[in-house]
């Protein structure tokens, strides 16, 4: 039995009908190498992995009304069958006919009386292949924790030797709470509340203003006081549309090591660039740069803990700088005095949202603010998280995984998602989508090789040796 912490009960609270707060990735299986591979096989892989994991075979239990933090509890019930679904991908079964099947599973929510993740085992895949969407609720994992959690699911080799078994006296099974203590614990809480939110609102008014003042003081653009409206900011509807690309990390480096910048600073200006584009094309592109607010982990090197631990910083995304080479110095300058300056103030809305206000009170507040109201819980245009993946294969039940396409939730205001991942010597980027914003998901897409050509060849790359993965 699990209390949730404030950083992940949040995710819960700003869970509405039209925005599930679930993150999930489409993976495409090669099973060439894996004659014996099947459904069944990757039921009984997935059955045995997942129980190594506590918080995928509990449930919540939520308190009545909101009034304090819920509790994840086992699920005497739980059977792997209710969670991973098998289904076929649409005829021709190539990317776009898995984006829209993606994009229409991506868009339901999870089933609060289940443990919060759910798999879909897609077949039909062109070139014999398969595929699979899982999706797992924010408030139980991170980008980071996510892809510790796709080393449990996946192995090194198709044919790994067995895994020990879960041991049964983790220590975090050895404290359950009744209902009088749990029943006291929230009425402790409840009274805390109105204290904490007055501390954790001076705290932010204070850091905030001292972020404001050093940025200043350090010659760089201030910190966004506010937010350029575009397509991408409004209320989010119901459905969803998801579009990906691929491009090469080695190629991605060549760019960082030629004008000193970082991967993220170049997947950064390779993304925003594609809604520059896509902006300017339509005369939408604002005078004022957009806003990105990036993902950034507060992580320790070796902490695999399963849980939240990410901070949200708005960086000037510079897509008012018409130069692509510009664009991305003012994205690492930006970037870099961003994060060092939240790193110095970590003014947090998210955890201390968490931690100060009761669940069904934040919950209500998400229901009923306006979208100009939540612009402060994701002070940006677009949300864009960049994850680290492995540089070597991994294997699902025998199968090899191709490639490993991200989708995430859509923020509070925010109609648009970018995520990057990265996997053996490729860059996969998801888009996803509010689909009543957009006319076309894939004009994005299609951008990010274009803008890193235009890069390569700035940095003195020989165009016809690009190797981007369309």
């Amino acid at each position: 039995m699990e209390q949730l912490p404030g950083a992940d009960t949040v995710f819960l609270s700003l869970e509405t009908p039209n925005a599930p707060a679930h993150v999930g990735g489409l993976t495409i299986l090669d099973t060439s190498e894996s004659p014996d591979f099947s459904f069944e096989k990757l039921l009984a892989t997935i059955d045995e992995r997942i129980r190594l994991e506590p918080r995928f075979t509990r449930k919540l239990r939520e308190l009545p009304l909101g009034f304090d933090r819920p509790y994840l509890v086992d699920d005497p019930d739980f059977d792997v069958r209710r969670h991973v679904h098998r289904i076929a991908a649409p005829t021709p079964g190539g990317l776009r006919e898995l984006a829209e099947l993606a994009s229409y599973l991506h868009s339901r929510a999870l089933d609060r009386d289940r443990p919060l993740w759910e798999l879909w085992f897609i077949e039909g895949v062109e070139g014999g292949r398969c595929a699979m969407l899982m999706k797992s609720h924010h408030c139980l994992m991170d980008g980071m924790a996510g892809a510790n959690l796709g080393e449990l699911l996946c192995d090194l080799q198709p044919d790994p030797p067995p895994r020990a078994p879960a041991p049964d006296n983790r220590p975090d099974q050895a404290r359950s709470y009744g209902d009088l203590e749990i029943g006291l614990r929230a009425a402790i809480h409840l009274a805390q509340s109105p204290g904490k939110m007055l501390g954790f609102g001076a705290r932010m008014l204070r850091q905030t203003g001292g972020m404001l003042m050093a940025s200043r003081n350090e010659g760089a653009p201030p910190l966004p006081m506010f937010v350029p409206a575009t397509r991408f900011n409004g209320e989010v509807g119901p459905r969803r549309a998801f579009s990906c690309a691929s491009v090469s990390l080695d190629d991605v480096k060549a760019v960082k090591n030629r004008f000193g910048v970082t991967i993220n600073d170049v997947m950064l200006a390779l993304t925003g660039a594609a809604l520059r584009t896509y902006l300017e094309t339509r005369d939408e592109l604002p005078d004022q740069s957009l806003v990105a607010v990036v993902a950034v982990s507060k992580r320790s090197a070796g902490d695999d803990e399963i849980g939240n631990q990410v901070t949200m910083v708005p960086c000037v995304w510079a897509t008012d700088e018409p130069d692509p080479v510009e664009r991305l110095l003012q994205i690492h300058r930006n970037a870099k005095i961003s994060k060092d300056l939240s790193a110095n103030y970590d003014a947090d809305m998210t955890v201390g949202l968490g931690e100060s206000m009761p669940p069904g009170l934040a919950s209500l507040l998400m229901r009923t603010a306006g979208a100009d109201t939540m612009t402060t819980f994701a002070p940006g245009n677009v949300v864009v998280s960049n994850v680290r993946g492995t540089p070597v294969p991994l294997y699902v039940a025998g199968a090899r995984i191709e490639t490993m396409y991200p989708l995430s939730l859509l923020a509070p205001s925010q109609r648009l998602n970018i995520t990057v991942v990265s996997y053996m010597g490729k860059v996969d980027v998801g888009f996803v989508v509010d689909a009543d914003a957009m006319d076309d998901v894939w004009c994005l897409a299609e951008e990010v090789p274009k803008a890193l050509r235009v890069l390569l060849v700035a940095a003195g790359r020989d165009e016809r040796r690009e190797r981007d993965v369309a």
